[in-house]
């Protein structure tokens, strides 16, 4: 298996591709965005909002607070259509609850314009995100904890992560890999590897989670079997380690694969809502 999760299947997108050129005029992922969407934006009133260049020229997006002072950040990990319009309002989401958001542009080597959401083929998206393996996306995630701890407006030792889909499994495998994290909010992110034994995934690194993550995944996704998060729920009950005891994967019984996007067709607005709620209370006692 490769990094790429399951719920990426031509059947999960085929419906949404009429919406191409409005996708793309709005800035987000063609393939995943609903003809009716109607989503969330988030204003930037109050806050700085800029590009910045991290070390190795990785890219990020950054929404934090105007008000003075250092607050406490969180990494946004994108979904395998990169920092499109959605991730960016996440960060702005973050930024208005008094966080610094980042979101770097984990596939910039494969993909330095950016195009990942505007393509229209999934062949041609699995092909760019396939170059990001789990080593790149950890020394990644290394390099924007390390931006943040020598910013003055971020607040040292404060730093969280979160991370959608491809990316929910990225913050599984940095809670356990990446000194520095002090949270992580994984969103339907794949958890085990099936017959691939040649990496670490979430399953098998639940000893070395040295923060606590708070997973929020769908009953009805079908990418990830229930028997996935049933499996690591108990794996977390019966380790001994005291950080992945203090993390739990919720569980939304009719919730599918994607249900905080609102700009896809499987948004749950009250479960989005919920689970939202529930990794600010995570990031608050935590970060």
């Amino acid at each position: 298996m490769s990094d790429l999760p399951p719920a990426t299947l031509p059947d999960d997108y085929s419906l949404t591709r009429r919406g191409a050129a409005k996708a793309i005029a709005a800035g987000y992922a063609v393939l995943a965005t609903a003809v009716d969407a109607d989503p969330i934006t988030t204003p930037g009133t109050g806050l700085i909002i800029e590009d910045v260049t991290m070390a190795g020229g990785l890219p990020g997006y950054v929404a934090r607070p105007m008000a003075s002072g250092a607050h406490p950040a969180v990494i946004v990990v994108s979904e395998i259509f990169g920092v499109h319009e959605w991730i960016k309002d996440i960060c702005r989401r973050f930024a208005q609850a008094g966080y610094v958001a980042v979101a770097p542009n984990f596939f910039y080597r494969a993909d330095p314009e950016n195009t990942l959401p505007t393509l229209t083929e999934m062949a041609d998206v699995r092909k760019i995100v396939a170059t990001a393996g789990l080593d790149q996306q950890m020394a990644d995630v290394k390099t924007t904890v390390a931006w943040l701890g020598a910013q003055s407006f971020a607040a040292k030792g404060r730093t969280g992560i979160t991370g959608f889909c491809w990316g929910g499994s990225v913050v599984w495998m940095a809670a356990a890999l990446v000194p520095g994290i002090k949270a992580g909010g994984a969103w339907y992110g794949r958890l085990s590897g099936g017959d691939d034994t040649s990496r670490p995934y979430p399953l098998t690194s639940v000893e070395q989670l040295k923060a606590p993550v708070l997973g929020l995944y769908g009953g009805q996704d079908r990418g990830i079997p229930v028997s996935d998060v049933e499996a690591m729920n108990a794996a977390l009950a019966a380790t001994k380690n005291p950080v992945a005891k203090a993390s739990r994967v919720v569980l939304y019984p009719q919730a599918n694969h994607g249900f905080l996007a609102d700009y896809r067709p499987s948004y749950s607005e009250a479960d989005g809502k919920d689970a939202w709620a529930k990794l600010l209370v995570h990031f608050k006692a935590n970060v």
